[in-house]
């Protein structure tokens, strides 16, 4: 399979740079794979599970959180907000931050921004926790 230089770098620093021969990520409007020779392209990023496959095979898992996409001269960069390896994910934590958004939410009396607010940390940790179990 052709691979493509990619970069994931965050606020945090640089995830990875190297060349890959699939990026599987999830955008504000569904998946997409991005494979060598891909056209151009930007989007935004969702919430979910970014898959990388490197070009020894290996494919690793992550917890993707917002950003950006480009795929410019076939040349990709992702731009996460948040972005966690499957391994660096502490499982507990993140299903301890799950059962806290859940308790908020069912404590009703919330604002329409603070009920927004509970449901996005709520999704965000079952992302999290989603990632680790599938370490």
């Amino acid at each position: 399979m052709r691979s493509f230089p990619l970069q994931i770098v965050t606020a945090d620093g640089l995830h990875f740079d190297g060349e890959a021969e699939k990026l599987l990520v999830r955008t504000i409007t569904g998946d997409v794979c991005i494979l060598a020779k891909h056209c151009d392209y930007v989007t935004a990023l969702g919430m979910g599970e970014a898959q990388l496959t490197t070009t020894d095979g290996q494919t690793r898992r992550a917890a993707c959180i917002g950003g950006m996409l480009a795929v410019n001269n076939g040349r990709v960069r992702l731009l996460p907000t948040t972005f966690e390896w499957a391994d660096q994910i502490d499982q507990e934590r993140a299903e301890r931050a799950a059962e806290r958004a859940r308790e908020r939410i069912a404590q009703g009396r919330l604002s329409k921004q603070e009920l927004e607010l509970a449901q996005a940390h709520l999704k965000r940790a079952l992302v999290r926790s989603s990632v680790a179990k599938r370490k």
